[in-house]
């Protein structure tokens, strides 16, 4: 398959839209920042990594010369860093803001916050940033577009334990952070009319995120990992896709074939109830609530 073919089909010119990508570094980063700088966006590269992201600036440029791109510091879990990035962002004022960034299985500790890392990263700071930068992206009849997981299949919503801090399994800590992200906006977007919403996934590829495994294990799986599943310059068309596609309220763009191969294709969700997307909304709030006010 010819990616730029099936881009040059699928998609429009982005002269002019400023777009800002969160873990731009990452597998699924570097090559979306490739494609929206070949389409002619303006990049803000945020990540946390400083020689990874001038890295990636001075890869880009030598693709494509003409690419401006500004860069935001920014570790997802430092609740000081997102509020800083939050400033720089509404001063730069993007069309389209896009989270990538994500982490699945990391060293656990609690945040400034008090939320688990995971949960934090995942969607604490990034709803955090949404509703900051929501102004913003109204003004601008922009867009929000959120990475979610089908890890979120594998959890439900615990008001005791919201952020799954007791939990010890990696996939159901990640699942409920994605979850929280992605029902979250559903909702807040529900009766939305000025900036608009995507849910996308990129099914299952090998990223720096699927690298958690033992050593010996992962030296085992690697390979046909890479076989059997998508490269990321393919999984990440579905977020590609997504920045010109919205999403209804509970669908989302992913792999056609079970969510794990395959073009992008929007798909209904029937994996979290009404009743169950209302409350993580809730929940949602009070926990922007308390971060507002967070020194």
């Amino acid at each position: 398959m010819n990616i730029y073919n099936w881009i040059n089909k699928n998609t429009a010119s982005l002269k002019g839209k400023r777009i800002a990508v969160s873990g731009s570094t990452g597998g699924l980063g570097k090559e979306l920042c490739h494609y929206l700088a070949y389409l002619g966006a303006d990049l803000i590269l945020m990540d946390r990594n400083d020689n990874k992201v001038s890295a990636l600036e001075m890869e880009v440029r030598q693709s494509f010369s003409e690419v401006n791109i500004l860069k935001i510091k920014l570790d997802l879990s430092d609740m000081g860093m997102v509020k800083s990035a939050v400033i720089k962002l509404k001063a730069l004022s993007p069309d389209i803001i896009i989270f990538n960034a994500g982490a699945y299985s990391i060293p656990r500790y609690k945040c400034d916050t008090e939320l688990d890392n995971v949960f934090q990263i995942n969607f604490a700071s990034p709803y955090y940033m949404v509703k900051e930068l929501l102004p913003v992206i109204r003004e601008n009849k922009g867009k929000i577009v959120a990475v979610g997981s089908i890890a979120h299949n594998y959890s439900q919503l615990d008001l005791n334990d919201l952020d799954f801090s007791t939990r010890k399994k990696a996939s159901l800590v990640y699942g409920n952070a994605k979850r929280f992200l992605m029902f979250s906006l559903f909702e807040l977007f529900k009766n939305e009319n000025e900036a608009s919403l995507s849910v996308v996934h990129p099914g299952i590829t090998f990223t720096g995120i699927t690298a958690h495994y033992p050593k010996l294990i992962f030296a085992l799986i690697k390979h046909p990992m890479k076989i059997i599943f998508m490269k990321p310059k393919k999984a990440v068309l579905s977020v590609l896709k997504g920045v010109f596609e919205n999403t209804n309220y509970h669908s989302w763009i992913g792999p056609k074939l079970f969510n794990i191969w395959g073009l992008p294709k929007t798909i209904p969700l029937k994996t979290c109830s009404k009743k169950e997307s209302e409350q993580i909304l809730i929940e949602a709030e009070e926990i922007y609530n308390k971060i507002i006010y967070l020194d």
